[in-house]
């Protein structure tokens, strides 16, 4: 009996889960797609300004809706439980916990009616991140995996620049604290520093605002330094994935005159016209 039911665990996860089977790749792809249609449902609820959302004192169109969609999300994750090789691995896994979240808020309502319905809205908003698993299903594309290839290749680079923007702007709001001070709104270091990123991201959102001169001439330096968050980091990803293709580019080799730079996608050589191999 243990056989068989391991079997069917087995078969049950390769089936529609397994990435690597066009059938767990399109169950996959098909439950992010479910997960942004219920994201598109709040978000229409919300604007049609519905009073009852999830109180079902009457049972209106937009409650049947979360119910089905709280159903479906329960059965595919005792599905997922039921096929894991580790439940508890599963249950415990960043994607464990997210769809676990995304199947509870319905349930939470239903125990705890006096919950704010604010706080519902934003919680089953967040069916949103389950998205993110068909993106993590593309980095089977070869296009995407030379993107992720080039971001990890860059990642010393990018942790040291990132490091020395936050560097950055502790400075420039240590410096704003000091010479605006609380007169002008800069109350704490807090303050001084979100100012510092608000402004070298180019937002400006003028909550804050440096009056004195001396202040206005470090926002200025700090705005100039803001244009290299956005230039670095991306000049730094274009040249590794760079790197990447051309690096994907020789690998493909040919077997019969040992020609080079092949595309990815080719089937045949473009110097002898001999197959290439996948």
């Amino acid at each position: 009996m243990s056989i068989s039911v391991s079997s069917v665990r087995r078969k049950t996860y390769r089936l529609l889960f397994d990435p690597n089977t066009r059938s767990g790749r399109r169950f996959e792809g098909l439950c992010g797609l479910f997960a942004l249609l219920s994201v598109l449902i709040i978000f229409v609820e919300s604007g049609l300004g519905t009073q009852y959302h999830l109180t079902f004192d009457e049972w209106h169109l937009f409650v049947w809706l979360e119910l089905f969609v709280t159903l479906v999300f329960t059965l595919e994750y005792f599905l997922r439980l039921f096929s894991w090789a580790n439940p508890s691995k599963y249950v415990f896994s960043f994607w464990g916990i997210i769809d676990l979240a995304t199947i509870l808020p319905l349930y939470v309502m239903w125990l705890w009616p006096e919950i704010s319905i604010n706080y519902v809205f934003a919680w089953r908003a967040m069916r949103a991140i389950r998205v993110l698993r068909v993106l993590k299903l593309l980095r089977f594309m070869p296009s995407l995996r030379v993107f992720w290839k080039a971001i990890y290749s860059a990642r010393h680079q990018l942790i040291l620049f990132y490091s020395f923007i936050a560097i950055v702007m502790v400075v420039f709001g240590s410096l704003m604290y000091l010479i605006e001070g609380p007169t002008y709104g800069f109350t704490t270091l807090n303050a001084s520093v979100y100012w510092a990123i608000v402004t070298v991201t180019t937002v400006g959102y003028g909550d804050i605002t440096p009056h004195t001169p001396l202040g206005r001439i470090v926002a200025s330096v700090l705005i100039l330094i803001g244009y290299s968050v956005i230039a670095i980091p991306t000049g730094l990803i274009t040249t590794h994935m760079s790197a990447a293709f051309q690096n994907r580019q020789q690998q493909r080799k040919c077997p019969k005159c040992n020609q080079t730079s092949h595309e990815h996608s080719a089937r045949y050589c473009n110097h002898c016209g001999s197959e290439l191999p996948e």
